[in-house]
């Protein structure tokens, strides 16, 4: 199956290197490239991508914002975050607002299509080592909160769903939400709760008598 990738970045330099790097790759198409937000706002519907590798830093609208917009007008395209921007709080920006992944600039080439196919798959990525500090950084915030998590009515019965051991699928059709709203449902109590995978969230969450 080929993947249909867009890339957005204001310098021409990064946009070159990244269509050299996957044009390597069989599976991957380029549908197109943008240097600003208003030219991928504008174009994105020409020729929409399956996966678009977004700048946060792009002039006009920011990433953050492009990121809000297009995953409500064009809720199946996986936004996968490109930037040189380090910062938990982009991180978790990004991720909220409805990107898929978070991948720095620096990144190695199968670090890249790792994360590529992995969110065209329906996944979350996290480059590693950004993956890690997303964790303590929530571990850290838990500790300093009451035990008990705030979680809106939504995610608790994303939770509860997930813990009679439905799948993003089967959450979705039972909710009438998008497979991708459950899906940043799942990694948004991750992050809450500072757990690294369902298993861990689930456990915690009995625990702590979230769910039944």
């Amino acid at each position: 199956m080929r993947i249909k990738v867009a890339i957005a970045d204001d310098h021409p330099l990064i946009i070159n290197g990244l269509e050299s790097v996957l044009r390597h790759f069989p599976e991957i198409e380029i549908t197109g490239t943008y240097e600003n937000g208003a030219e991928l706002l504008e174009k994105i519907d020409r020729h929409l991508p399956d996966v678009l590798l977004l700048d946060i830093q792009m002039p006009g609208k920011s990433g953050t914002e492009l990121t809000t917009i297009l995953s409500k007008k064009y809720p199946n395209l996986r936004i996968l975050a490109l930037t040189i921007l380090e910062n938990n709080y982009y991180i978790k920006t990004m991720l909220r607002n409805g990107a898929s992944g978070y991948l720095l600039k620096n990144s190695k080439q199968e670090t890249l299509i790792e994360a590529i196919r992995a969110v065209h798959a329906g996944e979350q990525y996290i480059e590693p080592s950004l993956k890690e500090r997303v964790w303590r950084d929530m571990m850290k915030s838990n500790n300093q909160h009451e035990l008990q998590p705030d979680l809106s009515r939504r995610e608790k019965e994303v939770l509860q769903l997930i813990a009679n051991e439905y799948t993003s699928q089967e959450i979705a059709d039972k909710l009438f939400l998008s497979l991708r709203t459950v899906e940043t449902h799942r990694l948004n109590l991750l992050l809450k709760l500072g757990m690294k995978n369902t298993a861990g969230l689930v456990k915690y969450a009995v625990q702590m008598g979230i769910v039944e």
